[in-house]
């Protein structure tokens, strides 16, 4: 992959702009909207790679927008708002985002964040894959291949996003082990932990949805009550 072009969807211009100067003096290519919906008509034409996507928009806000790109598309999307609670970052990851980013930010934290995703996404990208070696786990009913990131759940491939297979393969990865969600964040986000937060948990509960971990009694991850998750042998 030669460009990286990214799409960044804000009603306020100025930040829009700003953002675009920081991602260009990186060597990316930057898409700027400023509405969802225009944001959607650029994404359905030019080849994308992430998406930053503001919160509060009129007509279709961020997380419809958010939810439309996830029916049919497994692109990192990052939100960017002024809403800072958790429940405002559980709400935004809820609706697929694989990051939150809380507005005033600075523009060197969010690049690196995009720098981040971006890791998971070429390496997600079967675009990118020269040769894959079939290197995959099996383990109960959970096939996970890291060269081509296929994932099979009892027969059934499901598509993850970038961040859901970096969780299931540490998880797959290291049977038996329980990993609390500070360890899980500081292993897939590559980045400490500086303050109590419930991320880890809300990719989780999703990546448990796309398994349909409730319609079985036994569970792929298990969780160890009090102390983190893990996947037994």
């Amino acid at each position: 992959m030669d460009t990286i072009n990214i799409l960044v969807v804000d009603d306020e211009k100025e930040i829009a702009e700003l953002v675009e100067i920081y991602l260009v003096s990186d060597g990316y290519k930057v898409f700027k909207a400023g509405s969802a919906l225009e944001g959607l008509e650029i994404l359905a034409t030019e080849d994308i790679q992430i998406i930053l996507i503001d919160i509060m928009m009129p007509d279709m806000d961020g997380l419809e927008m958010c939810k439309k790109i996830r029916e049919t598309n497994n692109i990192p999307i990052i939100m960017l708002s002024a809403k800072s609670t958790d429940l405002d970052k559980i709400v935004g990851l809820q609706t697929g985002a694989d990051d939150y980013v809380v507005k005033p930010f600075n523009p060197l934290e969010l690049t690196a964040r995009v720098k981040s995703q971006l890791r998971r996404y070429t390496q997600l990208n079967p675009n990118n894959i020269i040769e894959a070696d079939k290197n995959e786990i099996s383990i109960k009913g959970l096939k996970i291949n890291k060269d081509n990131h296929k994932v099979v759940v009892y027969g059934e491939e499901i598509k993850l996003t970038p961040i859901e297979f970096d969780i299931l393969y540490l998880l797959a990865s290291n049977p038996e082990k329980v990993f609390n969600t500070d360890e899980i964040f500081e292993n897939v986000w590559n980045e400490k932990v500086y303050e109590v937060n419930n991320t880890v948990m809300v990719h989780i509960r999703r990546l448990r949805g796309k398994m349909k971990e409730d319609m079985r009694q036994k569970k792929i991850i298990t969780t160890v009550w009090g102390v983190g998750y893990k996947i037994e042998r």
